[in-house]
């Protein structure tokens, strides 16, 4: 049976956090969770990433603050295409149980507690900082630029809360084990063939007890977010490339045209090929 993906982060001796420097391998990841926080910060690459039960595009320059236990993943466009990223991981008590709750760090203690749902930056003012962190071999300096870039993240009025609807935010350590590897099942398989029962017996539940549980977590069917996480994957296929409307709908995971056209139509308001006119027509203007 699969596992919840839970990454053991494991700091040099003597230091509070990590950073760490990844090139296109680095993405390849699976939909996983840990007790620190993280900030992921996107130098080349462009793809999706999965925060929660959020979706959407990356690319260069792309920032974002995840709090604990929050699953994610990021995935490059195509797969093995170049790519870099930064990732700054700490605890929340690794400078001390109440170091964040002094007055002077008051910013920094809304910023994190705000980073349960995922942060996401759009024009971030801190890059230079990130860059610098991550070259800096003075422990002391990487310490105070670590806060130093913190500060001015609580100081940004340009954000985005991602998993607003917050399905793991709340959940018990138990229920995130039980949860999280059908969210990471999903990431990894929704292109190709996803079944109730394969989910249920993931999560150990008859299908009938599975469908019951997995709406009273997510408030959807299972359904309902398999079809989400397709309709994301295709729209940005129509965006971003000149593929045929039928290759488009069997690439992201569904077995009929006309099955694709009615859902489409559905969530979208407007079918597939018109989605796409009305896209490039006002990235035009």
């Amino acid at each position: 049976m699969l596992k919840a993906s839970i990454e053991v982060l494991q700091p040099t001796a003597g230091h509070s956090f990590l950073v760490k420097t990844f090139d296109e391998s680095g993405f390849k990841a699976p939909f996983h969770f840990h007790p620190e926080y993280e900030l992921t910060y996107i130098a080349a690459g462009s793809g999706k990433r999965y925060i929660g039960s959020h979706m959407a595009g990356f690319q260069p320059g792309d920032l974002v603050l995840l709090g604990p236990d929050l699953p994610h993943c990021w995935k490059l466009e195509p797969p093995g295409s170049e790519a870099t990223s930064i990732v700054i991981q700490f605890a929340g008590d690794a400078l001390g149980a109440d170091f964040f709750s002094s007055g002077e760090l008051s910013a920094i203690r809304r910023l994190l507690e705000s980073s349960h749902c995922g942060i996401h930056f759009p024009r971030p003012t801190v890059i230079s900082r990130i860059e610098s962190i991550a070259e800096e071999k003075t422990d002391f300096r990487r310490l105070i630029g670590l806060l130093e870039i913190l500060y001015e993240l609580a100081m940004e009025n340009d954000f985005v809360s991602l998993d607003t609807r917050g399905i793991t935010a709340g959940l018990t350590p138990s229920e995130r084990e039980r949860i999280h590897p059908i969210f990471a099942w999903i990431v990894e398989n929704f292109r190709g063939p996803v079944t109730l029962e394969k989910a249920a017996s993931i999560a150990g539940m008859s299908p009938n007890a599975f469908c019951r549980y997995f709406k009273k977590i997510t408030r959807l069917t299972f359904m309902d977010i398999v079809i989400q996480h397709r309709l994301h994957y295709a729209t940005r296929q129509l965006i971003q490339t000149n593929d045929p409307i039928s290759s488009i709908c069997f690439d992201s995971g569904f077995g009929d045209i006309s099955h694709f056209y009615k859902v489409f139509r559905s969530h979208m308001h407007v079918s597939p090929l018109h989605y796409r006119k009305k896209f490039r027509q006002v990235a035009n203007t």
